[in-house]
């Protein structure tokens, strides 16, 4: 991510992932490991469009603005 991942704080991002949108909260170190040997890995928490945050690898998340959102019908009544 150029500038680092910081440099998105509190803008719109996208995980790449999933193709979530949502306001990019936090980036943070984390380890992953499940035995006796730490895994560290950076992870980005975004908080999505219903407000929860997920996590993804901070490879995942690219300024939402790069690829704008096609509008799409919606799937409503007609």
């Amino acid at each position: 991510m150029r500038g680092g991942p910081g440099a998105l704080l509190r803008r719109r991002v996208r995980d790449i992932a999933s193709g979530i949108e949502g306001e990019l909260m936090a980036v943070i170190n984390e380890n992953v490991s499940t035995g006796p040997h730490p895994h560290w890995i950076e992870l980005a928490y975004v908080r999505g469009p219903s407000g929860r945050e997920f996590s993804t690898a901070v490879d995942n998340i690219e300024p939402a603005e790069l690829h704008p959102r096609r509008r799409t019908r919606s799937h409503g009544s007609a």
